[in-house]
């Protein structure tokens, strides 16, 4: 019989014991006694607000945010997204992200989910290494919501002029090519990311950072919205905005507090800064407008708010309260700051300011996480390097495949609607209907 050595992810988003065997291979297949009923709850109860968070929170967030003639359109995204990236993950995405083969790519051995099975005669199932209070369908479910709200995210950034098919093949390689790569590396178990050390407890480089930048190259690239800076482009319908901003900030939940992998301490914890350093941020940004000689906002009190929960997602389950609300605060500042005046200044159109805040926002937040580290909740210590490196790296190749996809499809089937069609909107060009 092999001899099991335990090896330690350090930036896996559950950040717990990933046990493999001396050949590399893991360990899949356990009793079923070893499940935690609270545990698998809890899980599946946290995949299901993350999911939440994408259908319908983003939908009606970006979607309040358009103009009337393309709020339809904006949310069709979000769903076909989610649509879309649900059969790539079940395929081969959460294969190449989740199982063992080596430091850049995970292996095929969960292709169509061959092999994750529950035998109930038999009283086994599969996990995941190191998670083994819950079932493995329940993390392969968790995981594919994070996929999905990655993919998302970066719709806003080029809303209201990219044909609907760019997109859809834009993400379907994107999530394939960019997202389940760099996944592996920070949080598979053999990830070179994770082990150089680098800190990611729920996406701020993963999710955040990955989406903002492709976002920014997508919107630089297909160019700015026929009328941008001439012409009024409010958004159609804040009520929205706002209700799609409050169903993130629910579901986000989810998303730090379930990166625990267990109903225990950590998710507690998590739970706590994850409130804490949104209350910040959006208190942060409303005090910035007062600042700045403008009126607290709706979509400012929206924006500071998700500011705050994308500032925090790196650091959720490594900080203590204090800590995390700084974190919201000063996220939430620098944001401001990419969204009212770097925006203008480099003259790019972020429609929904995917860069400025996600993009932005990962970026501020995988530093500050480097600052407020707590070893006593984490156990974890800090690698500024490391830090710097899964930054850079995560830029460097989310920009450079993100601009080679989209050159592709710019060439092929071509990345733009027709100007008479972005005129007229892409709720009835693109889709065939409107709202009266």
């Amino acid at each position: 019989m092999s001899v099991c050595i335990p090896k330690i992810a350090a930036a896996s988003a559950l950040m717990l014991p990933v046990v493999a065997m001396a050949d590399g291979t893991a360990d899949w297949l356990q009793p079923v006694e070893n499940l935690n009923a609270g545990d698998s709850a809890w899980m599946m109860i946290s995949a299901a607000l993350v999911l939440f968070m994408t259908l319908p929170g983003l939908a009606l967030f970006y979607g309040g945010m358009a103009r009337k003639k393309n709020v339809l359109s904006m949310m069709v995204q979000s769903f076909a997204v989610a649509a879309l990236v649900s059969v790539l993950w079940m395929a081969i995405g959460y294969s190449i992200a989740f199982t063992p083969n080596n430091g850049f790519l995970g292996g095929f051995d969960r292709v169509f989910l061959n092999g994750m099975t529950f035998m109930a005669e038999d009283g086994k199932l599969t996990i995941y290494p190191g998670l083994k209070t819950i079932p493995e369908s329940v993390f392969f479910f968790f995981q594919m919501t994070f996929a999905i709200i990655s993919s998302a995210i970066i719709t806003g950034a080029f809303a209201e002029r990219m044909k609907f098919s760019a997109i859809m093949v834009f993400i379907a390689l994107w999530v394939l090519m960019v997202y389940a790569p760099t996944a592996h590396w920070v949080w598979g178990s053999d990830g070179w990311l994770a082990k150089d050390g680098v800190l990611d407890y729920a996406g701020g480089t993963v999710v955040h950072i990955n989406a903002g930048i492709a976002g920014l190259v997508g919107c630089v690239l297909v160019g700015k919205r026929l009328g941008y800076g001439k012409e009024q482009m409010a958004p159609h319908n804040l009520t929205l905005t706002l209700i799609g901003v409050g169903m993130l900030w629910v579901g986000w939940f989810g998303f730090n507090a379930g990166s625990a992998g267990a109903a225990d301490g950590r998710a507690g914890m998590a739970m706590v800064t994850t409130q804490v350093a949104t209350a910040g941020g959006a208190l942060a940004w409303m005090l910035c407008e007062k600042v700045f000689g403008h009126k607290a906002s709706a979509l400012g009190l929206a924006s500071g708010a998700l500011s705050g929960l994308v500032g925090i997602t790196p650091a959720a389950g490594f900080v203590a309260p204090v800590p995390a609300l700084i974190i919201g605060l000063l996220t939430a500042v620098v944001c401001f700051f990419a969204v009212t005046k770097l925006k203008i200044m480099l003259k790019y159109d972020d429609s929904m300011d995917a860069f400025g805040i996600h993009g932005i926002g990962g970026i501020v937040g995988a530093v500050l996480t480097g600052v407020f580290v707590s070893t006593t909740i984490s156990g974890a210590s800090v690698n500024w390097v490391a830090q710097i490196e899964g930054i850079v790296i995560t830029v460097l190749y989310s920009g450079i495949v993100s601009l080679i996809l989209l050159k592709i499809i710019d060439k092929t089937i071509g990345l733009r609607v027709a100007a008479d069609d972005e005129r007229q909107g892409l709720d009835i060009t693109s889709h065939g209907e409107r709202i009266e």
